[in-house]
């Protein structure tokens, strides 16, 4: 993290115009930093602060700033100085920063391209959305298993520029083919006379660039390696993904899971340049489904009218237990759709988990219930403990397996298991934990409605 009493003085600096102080602050500083600090300005002094850096250092600082920043900062600058940093983008960073504007501002930003740049750029924006087609870059360096050790390494010095990672080199056949990956601390202890087939082992990592992006994540994580081949269906090598790009993905993944599971759609900005209106768009279109879920509850409620006037302490315990099963669906579906979205499970393990997890609800039912039944015991008697320690001990097994199933069946439609969130949960345990509740009432306090009645 960026030291805070820096950034305060590069700001100060800055907007008292020591333009001099302001670049000797700036040399000492890394890119990452420097963009931290420009996320606090205004635009023109975002554009003024970008000017004093060094050319080679804006480009790479520019491609540390948020989607929005970054547009609102090419807006700013002229059109050379826009074109220049559009040309010296990595190709994965551009796409990412084209892919995130509407479709007037990608015509105009498209018109600032080189014609290469502008066919690169159209090639990977073709790719499906969320795909590693788009993440992926196509600078990679690539050498052929009759070469020698010693004609590779030249050949890697040679397109060192073109690579955006070397840690592995890739193998591939006269049709481009990829046939195997070799880590470069190998190709380096090897003699320079030997062939790189002799160094082949067969064993190399790649994904499909039409797969979506969680895949190249979990392959990433699951092998531990930091630079992963991207291929087209017949095996032909088209780029690379690496570690920092999927670290990216991941965090976007996670964000998207938690704006789903609470209720909301994905912003995919950030939450600063999100304005009031797409906020409500988000946020509006769940509330009013949730409206008219909750109507059922009201219904079920109506419909134990009688019970209720019979027996009004009921009522005293009403939140308490439903809420109770509310609050046990949305752990249980958080568990899940973070294991389904993880790759920890997988839709044929459904039964085992359901198993583990009906004995799981039972347990805490039972825990919960005890609680309340001594509360029931004191407010209403026996009868009243009784019917509380069961509804609680059937509600809060109930929100459970709404909870862990719902994920499930969304996967199993090919649905996001995400969308099974905290409130969708709440409000179907909810409706549910009325009915059971009250009719446990119904059925242990029926000499009691009878004498009523």
């Amino acid at each position: 993290m960026a030291e805070k009493g820096a950034i305060i003085e590069l700001i100060a600096l800055l907007r008292l115009d020591k333009q001099k102080e302001v670049a000797e602050t700036l040399d000492g500083m890394p890119v990452q930093d420097i963009a931290e600090a420009m996320g606090q300005l205004d635009v023109d002094e975002q554009a003024r602060l970008l000017r004093i850096l060094p050319e080679e250092r804006q480009t790479d600082t520019f491609s540390y700033l948020g989607k929005g920043q970054q547009r609102d900062l090419l807006e700013a600058l002229s059109t050379g100085e826009s074109r220049r940093i559009l040309h010296e983008l990595l190709p994965d960073d551009r796409t990412a920063f084209l892919e995130s504007l509407s479709k007037e501002e990608l015509e105009n930003q498209l018109k600032l391209l080189a014609p290469e740049d502008l066919k690169q750029s159209l090639k990977l924006l073709g790719y499906p959305e969320e795909s590693i087609g788009r993440l992926m870059t196509p600078r990679f360096v690539s050498i052929r298993p009759d070469w020698t050790v010693a004609r590779s390494l030249d050949h890697i010095r040679h397109e060192a520029d073109r690579g955006e990672t070397v840690n592995f080199v890739f193998v591939t056949d006269e049709r481009g083919h990829l046939v195997d990956a070799i880590r470069l601390k190998e190709l380096i202890l090897a003699r320079q006379d030997a062939k790189v087939e002799k160094l082949m082992d067969g064993e190399f990592y790649s994904v499909q660039a039409s797969a979506d992006r969680e895949e190249a994540v979990q392959v990433i994580q699951h092998y531990d390696i930091n630079t992963l081949a991207v291929t087209d269906r017949n095996g032909v090598m088209l780029g690379i993904v690496t570690v920092d790009d999927i670290m990216d993905v991941a965090e976007a993944e996670i964000t998207e899971d938690f704006h789903k599971i609470g209720g909301a759609g994905a912003l995919n900005i950030s939450l600063k340049d999100a304005s009031p209106s797409l906020l409500y768009r988000k946020r509006v279109g769940w509330l009013l489904i949730l409206v008219f879920m909750n109507l059922f509850g009201g219904e079920a409620i109506a419909h134990f009218e009688e019970t209720i006037e019979a027996v009004i302490v009921l009522v005293f315990f009403l939140p308490l237990i439903v809420d109770s099963g509310g609050n046990a669906g949305s752990q249980s579906a958080t568990l899940m759709v973070r294991a389904l979205a993880t790759g920890d499970v997988h839709l044929r393990d459904w039964f085992r988990l359901w198993a583990k997890e009906f004995g799981v609800a039972v347990a805490l039912g039972v825990s919960m219930g005890l609680a309340v039944s001594l509360i029931g015991f004191y407010r209403g008697g026996y009868e009243i403990a009784l019917v509380t320690s069961l509804a609680m001990v059937c509600v809060v097994t109930f929100g459970s397996m709404v909870g862990m199933l719902l994920p499930f069946l969304l996967t199993r439609f090919k649905l996001d298991p995400a969308t099974a969130s905290a409130p969708l949960i709440t409000s179907i345990a909810d409706i549910g934990g009325i009915i059971i509740y009250f009719s446990i009432a119904t059925v242990v306090l029926s000499d009691v409605l009878a004498a009523a009645a």
